[in-house]
């Protein structure tokens, strides 16, 4: 996105941040930001972005460019909160299973960049791009926020808590902040109708229906039926895979071969030991069922970003067959996926996708071929 813009716009000072170092246009700064967790660049980024949107002048435009994976990536903590408070609660968080929305309602309100926040800061005029990895696009989801308004509150912050773990389970200074909000003490981010907004656009450039028109324009030239499911694949992973397999199952009497394209978002709740991510997780769960098709049927799940989760795969993939070979290396589909260990087990058969970063996030893609 920053290299479209530098062909066609001038820009006075820009900054980059991305997970990964990698070259950027003259007059830009680039800062490496972490994922799914924020790190100490994370931090550094979010204060340059604050910096940046405070040298705008009445006359001038920021133009902010957002994808998935910019609420890690850029981190401000509140008062009274660090940087390590915020990684340990979003890691928690992620770990009970808590799904996207839920995520960023709690962390704008850990924050004085999410939420509106930044926009706030711009004394001229701001101009946001967004790429959408949010189920829905909600544009006060993606990346939490920081160019829109923010209808959530320091009570919902506070639910979320209570709903993914309890109260006790969270650091005490995230607590306290969410607690002292909730009774007015720390100002809320700022909501519809505020003032600020009267000189803020924020559009949506790109979504997960991209992906799978694409993928399902490249499927059309191989000769494929193409089934869209425009339904978002969401929940926890290994259920909401199977639920994908029986669409697979009612597509498969067809007479040409086909292949069914979804997308979305699912959520994991690690209760073991393994390593994977959702897309990893999606695909294991399926290697039981898909060995007692009827015909032959081959799935896979990527992370549109080409990370999944905290690995270096974008996803995996499985057929009718994958069971057969792992019982022949002597592994058991159903104890890796007992332990959130998707990655040692499609490591093992070969079974991983690797596409490195794509620099752009717009969610999962599931894809089912059937002969």
């Amino acid at each position: 996105m920053t290299l479209a813009v530098a062909d066609r716009t001038r820009v006075r000072a820009g900054l980059v941040v991305t997970p990964d170092p990698s070259a950027v246009p003259p007059g830009f700064e680039l800062v490496v930001g972490g994922h799914p967790v924020p790190t100490e660049g994370s931090e550094q980024a979010g204060r340059r972005a604050l910096a940046l949107a405070d040298g705008v002048g009445p006359d001038d435009t920021l133009l902010v460019l957002l994808s998935g994976g910019a609420s890690a990536l850029m981190a401000v903590p509140g008062d009274g909160v660090t940087l390590e408070d915020k990684r340990t609660t979003t890691d928690r968080l992620l770990r009970a299973g808590a799904d996207i929305q839920a995520l960023n309602t709690v962390r704008k309100h850990l924050s004085v960049i999410k939420g509106g926040q930044l926009a706030a800061r711009v004394r001229g005029t701001l101009r946001a791009l967004v790429i959408s990895d949010v189920v829905g696009d909600d544009l006060s989801v993606i990346a939490s926020g920081p160019t829109v308004a923010d209808a959530s509150t320091f009570a919902d912050a506070q639910a979320v808590l209570k709903r993914f773990g309890g109260e006790e389970t969270f650091p005490r200074a995230v607590v306290d902040r969410i607690r002292r909000g909730v009774e007015g003490g720390v100002a809320e981010t700022p909501k519809p109708g505020d003032g600020i907004f009267t000189r803020a656009r924020t559009t949506l450039i790109g979504s997960r229906r991209d992906a799978m028109a694409g993928a399902a324009a490249e499927a059309t030239g191989r000769g494929y039926h193409v089934v869209r499911v425009d339904e978002p694949i969401v929940g926890e992973a290994r259920r909401a895979a199977l639920d994908f397999l029986r669409v697979g199952a009612r597509a498969a009497g067809s007479a040409r071969p086909t292949c069914i394209v979804s997308s979305g978002e699912t959520t994991v709740r690690v209760t073991g030991n393994g390593k994977g991510g959702r897309n990893q997780e999606f695909v294991l769960a399926t290697v039981e069922p898909l060995a007692s098709a009827a015909t032959m049927v081959a799935l896979a799940s990527v992370g549109t970003d080409g990370i999944d989760g905290p690995t270096d795969a974008a996803g995996a993939l499985a057929d009718d067959a994958t069971m057969q070979r792992a019982a022949a290396a002597g592994l058991t589909a159903g104890a890796f996926l007992s332990d959130n260990n998707a990655y040692a087990f499609f490591d093992a058969l070969g079974d991983l996708i690797h596409t490195g970063p794509t620099g752009t996030n717009v969610g999962d893609l599931q894809v089912i071929l059937v002969a």
